[in-house]
């Protein structure tokens, strides 16, 4: 008899609760009962879920009386509320935000990457950021079997990334190009900042808040989850972080220095055989990822893979997937999942 467990989705309403619905449903994750809560603004909306209809319910730290697997994703200052106290009631936390990912006392994994660092969770378990989590499936293969000293990555990120709030600004705003310049921002580049600028026609080269090294949060983020994935904290990590008009996908270029020597065909080889990652690398048809044609699949797609031409032991990549899905839901799932198959829960 399958075993079956009681799961709580917190942010339910949200873009990427959302997607965590879907997965949850798409995958046939056992499922015993299921609780979907959000702040009192969201409570009382309907959500239907395996045929039934579910009223959401309003966040208390008795909702996770009985739960076994939480899921989080409304936001850093609520998972540093309800997380522990879901803890206290015996539930194991996936949290989808920044608050607990650098704490030491907590694995931040990627099933495909670090799996085994599941067994190390003390009740919670954080989900990377979305730009990182596709970043660490493309290169883990490469790191196996070569070694790795460097990462420079580029991201091109998807407005969904910012929320539903900051899709339906884009599409206010690319209705009208001729007045791109003076269009109505209030999003973007960081809600909570002073100035914003228009996302529609533009390309924004700050994500999250700028700390005193001259890099945002959201560089600072990739650059810690990096190492701290991968288990090593020589690696050399720079990143820069864009947001662009795109709504579904984030795109990266991504330029790897390996410790050994490898040809094209030997990368294109690696990465094609990565759990979770699909080669898509045929410069001669223009076969190469695009969010458009990546949207709502669970893959990593990597194509444009080329040696250096100053450093034999450089190669460059470009990196797509779904944010919302891989980036964010979808590897949340997989979490939970990996803790069912491992019998760590």
């Amino acid at each position: 008899m399958v075993k079956t467990f009681n799961v709580a989705i917190m942010g339910a309403t949200g873009a990427v609760g959302q997607q965590m619905t879907e997965q949850l449903e798409k995958r046939n994750f056992p499922i015993k009962d299921i609780v979907f809560l959000s702040s009192s603004r969201s409570a009382g909306k309907e959500i239907t879920f395996n045929g039934q209809t579910f009223t959401v319910q309003e966040a208390k730290p008795e909702s996770f009386e009985g739960i076994d697997i939480a899921l989080f994703s409304a936001g850093g200052s609520v998972s540093e509320k309800f997380a522990p106290e879901a803890v206290k009631r015996g539930a194991v936390v996936i949290d989808n935000t920044s608050a607990f990912r650098m704490d030491k006392e907590v694995p931040l994994v990627v099933p495909e990457v670090n799996k085994s660092d599941l067994s190390l969770h003390k009740g919670i378990i954080a989900n990377p950021n979305c730009s990182t989590i596709q970043m660490v499936c493309a290169l883990q293969p490469l790191k196996e079997l070569f070694g790795m000293t460097k990462v420079v990555v580029s991201t091109y990120q998807a407005v969904s990334g910012a929320g539903i709030d900051a899709i339906n600004e884009l599409k206010e705003q690319a209705g009208d190009f001729d007045n791109a310049k003076t269009a109505d921002a209030k999003m973007l580049p960081v809600k909570s900042a002073e100035r914003h600028y228009p996302i529609a026609f533009n390309v924004i080269p700050q994500i999250d808040q700028f700390t005193d090294n001259g890099y945002t949060f959201e560089e600072m983020k990739m650059i810690n989850e990096t190492k701290k994935i991968m288990h090593d904290d020589s690696l050399a990590v720079a990143a820069t972080c864009v947001r662009l008009p795109v709504v579904t996908g984030h795109s990266e270029s991504v330029y790897v220095e390996l410790k050994e020597a490898a040809t094209v065909g030997q990368v294109k080889q690696a990465i094609a055989q990565a759990p979770g990652v699909e080669l898509m690398d045929d410069p001669s048809n223009q076969l190469y990822p695009m969010p458009l044609m990546t949207a709502g699949l669970d893959e990593v797609f990597v194509g444009r893979i080329r040696q250096d031409l100053d450093n034999p032991n450089g190669f460059h990549l470009w990196v797509v997937s779904d944010n919302l899905v891989k980036g964010a839901a979808l590897n949340s799932v997989q979490i939970a999942e990996a803790l069912i198959e491992e019998n760590i829960i």
